[in-house]
């Protein structure tokens, strides 16, 4: 795809690392987290399609799905193993590169998750429901409205930019991916062929179904950690910089 933004934050050259964001955010989220590790690692991010300062996402008719597209894009970014990052729908992103490429992964650490297909959940489905309706019926700022009031930072805007109407659409697109498990990262010895150090994080006033996914990833993941952020909710990239490096360096540690 032409006219995608990257960034980078430069540090130990010897210790690379990938960080994708969260939908509806932009690579900029890494950079609180970036300044807190103190250039222990190279950081590489990117705005997805859509998102930031790269271009919106317009799809021919032979182009893959969001999901699939996202992840190529950030596959095509790895030279050598590295340590992966990944926020939401990035950490979901992240677990998609880890199950197919092991050999690629240094460590994996994985923020608030949103595998939704690992614990189904009756809230998290109503949720979808009336985002969905809100979007048939053409209320676009509403369903943005709604979607960043659970999942975003701070007050959800009353009237969402243009950006961010768009943003939910594309949001709406990833059901396959999150609900339905499209890319089958839950297949059988699937995640339990991840052998780097996985760190899996939430916010401790995250929506319950963060913590059941975690739950069901933890279980079957061969080397894994867990840690809570205590007052963060879903945006703790942004809210608690400090507190994530400080966990995305015990990972490093273990790697």
């Amino acid at each position: 795809m032409s006219g995608l933004h990257l960034r980078h934050w430069p540090g130990d050259a010897d210790r690379p690392a990938l960080a994708m964001h969260c939908m509806m955010g932009s690579g900029a989220t890494w950079g609180p987290v970036a300044e807190a590790m103190g250039g222990r690692i190279d950081l590489t991010g990117f705005d997805m399609p859509g998102h930031g300062r790269s271009d919106d996402w317009m799809p021919g008719a032979e182009d893959p799905d969001y999901f699939t597209a996202v992840t190529r894009l950030a596959a095509a970014l790895i030279e050598r193993p590295l340590d992966l990052i990944g926020h939401s729908f990035g950490a979901v992103v992240a677990l998609r590169i880890a199950v197919a490429a092991p050999e690629a992964i240094r460590s994996l650490t994985l923020i608030e998750p949103v595998l939704f297909a690992a614990h189904p959940d009756p809230d998290q489905q109503a949720r979808d429901a009336r985002m969905a309706a809100l979007l048939d019926q053409g209320d676009a700022a509403r369903a943005a409205t709604e979607f960043l009031s659970v999942w975003g930072q701070g007050p959800a805007p009353e009237a969402p930019s243009p950006r961010l109407m768009r943003q939910i659409a594309l949001v709406a697109q990833t059901g396959a991916a999150l609900h339905q498990d499209s890319a089958r990262l839950l297949r059988p010895d699937g995640l339990e062929a991840i052998d780097a150090p996985v760190l899996l994080i939430q916010g401790g006033d995250s929506p319950p179904v963060v913590g059941g996914i975690i739950d069901a990833l933890a279980a079957r993941l061969p080397d894994v950690g867990r840690a809570t952020i205590p007052g963060a909710g879903h945006m703790a990239p942004l809210t608690h910089p400090a507190q994530v490096a400080g966990l995305i360096g015990v990972n490093l540690d273990r790697a």
